[in-house]
């Protein structure tokens, strides 16, 4: 799907994932709706393919269950969000503008169950985590605040800084994970323990840690 003055203009379809691959490929559209259970070649291993390829398309899955175990798959593959698929049309299309801008997106109503379930990792530790050793103290601090979900603009007024400092400090911190997206640095800070969901994650303020929403990079 590419974004047009019109609104959404649909570029593409594809019976299977490996189609899909093929589509995006051809075409270059802005956002790829992803189904999760596909033919040949399901969501997860499409989208992991897209990433591999380098392919600047932006996925955004869609799942039938509110809680599908494939979608934090999608997510670990480099997909930018993910929606249900009785989201109404006119929240879909806002899904995909939001998408294609360079942001990510949670549905509400999966995202903690989806923390809960799949992402809880080890208890909080002394110090910071192996994984994360390459961050600067202040980019854990923009990552804490990512994983409790305030938007760049809150993140700004949390650590009083610039517009630009953020998104500086959001990409690095993408860079040095070896990430793509702004979810997947969300998972990884549960993941590794960095902040639990419904407690005090430590970061400036005393910022509790809450569903993540989508926001921009």
């Amino acid at each position: 799907m590419v974004l047009t003055g019109r609104g959404v203009e649909v570029v593409g379809t594809a019976a299977d994932g490996r189609q899909a691959v093929e589509v995006v490929r051809r075409t270059g559209p802005d956002v790829c709706l992803m189904d999760i259970r596909m033919p040949v070649l399901d969501g997860v291993a499409a989208t992991a393919e897209l990433t591999r390829l380098g392919c600047p398309t932006r996925v955004l899955v869609l799942t039938t269950f509110d809680l599908d175990s494939y979608v934090y798959g999608a997510l670990r593959a480099g997909a930018a969000g993910f929606l249900l698929k009785t989201t109404p049309p006119d929240r879909l299309v806002d899904g995909i503008a939001t998408v294609a801008a360079g942001e990510s997106l949670l549905a509400p109503s999966l995202t903690r169950r989806l923390i809960e379930e799949h992402v809880l990792g080890p208890p909080p530790h002394e110090g910071t985590p192996a994984e994360l050793l390459g961050l600067t103290p202040r980019e854990l601090d923009v990552l804490r605040l990512m994983a409790g979900g305030l938007s760049n603009a809150q993140i700004q007024d949390a650590l009083v800084v610039s517009p630009a400092t953020v998104k500086t400090h959001v990409n690095r911190i993408l860079g040095k994970l070896g990430l793509t997206s702004r979810v997947q640095a969300v998972v990884l800070a549960y993941e590794t323990g960095l902040v639990r969901p419904g407690r005090e994650d430590g970061a400036p303020g005393g910022t509790r840690t809450r569903t993540p929403r989508g926001t921009g990079t």
